[in-house]
């Protein structure tokens, strides 16, 4: 098969399957030898490495990673994929494809069973409507990850880097920072993709931390009120986290709660950070 990564050789391929875009995956193709290698670049793919690749289409940045890294699991959702990656990697004998949803696989036993328990590295080049989603699985199940490397819209990219304060600071920003160190690699226009997406997108690594820069004792307390604070962003945090349903005590409780943590219950979520929900979650957690 000859390599992927321009749009005559996509094209060839997916006439000769018949492949139709699918809306509900969010399908979009890189047609970019520069932007793919700049991917293994910033992924820091090295020959020995086990690479855990989600979402790999029609395995154009598959290729890439099998040339550069010891072995390569791809788990694909699409079915009507699969035939068209057994054709297209049938030349590398260091690729496994596997038919599934990433948020349904034990990421841990995968790491166990390929990588002897140590930390691996992800590498995506995501859907935008569950980029979030899958990020935060990987890092809330705390299984072992070296890094994460993956091809969001541009805005999420900002979102990960952003500090208090800002525009796009939010919910994601402090959930990313918590486990891991954001860098963006790249940022990538429409035009390298097949269909051309209407946003503009980045490749950000998320170097994974060996532990997390600050202690709390309810880790998930923490993240639920971060989530309640963003959710109602114009709400100061008492509003917020008392109509934000993640809290079974008084407005009351709630306010000797935030003044116990050192904060003005006045004051709004998006002004705060880690340090400042992870006191808080360390006050309410001393209620029954």
């Amino acid at each position: 098969m000859a390599k992927l990564g321009n749009p005559q050789e996509t094209i060839q391929i997916l006439q000769k399957h018949d492949f139709h875009f699918r809306k509900k995956f969010g399908q979009n193709f890189l047609i970019d030898t520069h932007v793919l290698e700049k991917i293994v670049e910033a992924a820091g793919v090295q020959n020995g490495d086990f690479i855990l690749e989600i979402g790999p289409g029609i395995g154009t940045l598959t290729q890439y990673l099998c040339e550069g890294a010891g072995r390569v699991l791809a788990v694909e959702i699409d079915p009507n994929l699969i035939p068209i990656l057994k054709e297209t990697l049938a030349g590398y004998d260091n690729v496994e494809i596997v038919h599934g949803d990433i948020l349904k696989q034990d990421i841990q036993a995968i790491a166990d069973r390929y990588n002897g328990g140590r930390p691996i590295k992800v590498v995506a080049n995501l859907p935008y409507y569950i980029t979030t989603p899958i990020i935060m699985e990987l890092f809330e199940s705390h299984v072992p990850l070296a890094n994460v490397t993956v091809m969001v819209q541009r805005e999420v990219a900002e979102r990960m880097q952003a500090g208090p304060g800002t525009k796009a600071y939010g919910a994601l920003s402090l959930a990313v920072q918590y486990y891991a160190a954001p860098y963006l690699a790249a940022n990538v226009p429409p035009n390298c993709f097949m269909p051309r997406p209407s946003v503009g997108s980045a490749v950000i690594r998320l170097d994974c931390l060996g532990r997390t820069p600050l202690e709390v004792r309810d880790e998930r307390l923490m993240f639920r009120l971060i989530r309640a604070s963003f959710n109602q962003r114009r709400k100061t945090l008492l509003n917020g986290l008392v109509n934000g349903g993640v809290l079974k005590l008084s407005k009351e409780e709630v306010a000797a709660a935030i003044r116990a943590a050192g904060l003005d219950p006045a004051v709004r979520g998006e002004k705060l950070g880690l340090a400042e929900f992870a006191a808080l979650a360390d006050e309410l957690v001393k209620y029954p």
